[in-house]
């Protein structure tokens, strides 16, 4: 492999590393928006895993509050635009709550004779923070939630963790900071205890697991 290839390779790793650690939930996709890329954070809005999403349409997933807002994008990149472009959204969370945001669109390509794909990042509008007395609202996780739970209260690592759960370990890292702000935990340990405390993990049982799936 010439230098300039090795060079390309590692600048391509950094940047896919970089694409799965980022925060926001972000997602390439083609032209016509099926999800060519996504990362865990998108992943995570959608109750999935990142592979998952490859070939889902980005619209499918997150529905235009206004349907002149994808007719104008639609034949601005017809007409090769190449302005960033917003769409006001809502989606169905994996635990049930109907969220709101905004999806931005940049095209990108490597020269503006080739077909763009599109760098689309999604903005979560501010949600409503549990109250200290809504413990089922705060019990609600998605079942991959629930699963990397049971897999730490078992005693398992973030990489065996990743490998059950076909997650990254970035992926489950971003599952377990999510958890971790919600539930104001400030450790794996005090994580594992409010998950047995909210019922999310069933008392008495080993190896660790939800309600349900003792039967």
């Amino acid at each position: 492999m010439d230098l300039a290839r090795q060079e390309a390779v590692t600048w391509r790793n950094r940047a896919l590393l970089l694409f799965d650690r980022v925060a926001m939930p972000v997602a390439v996709c083609d032209v016509y928006g099926a999800v060519l890329l996504a990362n865990p954070a998108m992943a995570a809005e959608c109750g999935t895993t990142p592979g998952r999403l490859r070939g889902r349409d980005v619209l499918e997933l997150f529905s235009p509050r206004e349907a002149t807002q994808v007719e104008r994008i639609a034949e601005a990149l017809r007409l090769r635009h190449r302005s960033r472009y917003q769409v006001s959204v809502r989606w169905r969370a994996p635990d049930g709550v109907e969220r709101h945001g905004e999806l931005t669109a940049d095209p990108v390509s490597d020269t503006v004779e080739d077909t763009p794909a599109l760098l689309v990042m999604l903005r979560v509008d501010a949600e409503r923070v549990p109250s200290p007395t809504a413990p089922v609202e705060q019990a609600l996780v998605t079942p991959m939630e629930a699963r990397i739970l049971a897999l730490l209260a078992a005693g398992a690592t973030t990489a065996r963790t990743a490998r059950e759960t076909a997650l990254t370990t970035d992926g489950v890292t971003y599952h377990l900071r999510r958890l971790s702000s919600r539930w104001g935990a400030s450790n794996r340990t005090e994580l594992v205890a409010r998950a047995y405390a909210l019922g999310v993990l069933t008392p008495g049982v080993w190896p660790p697991g939800v309600p349900g799936d003792e039967a």
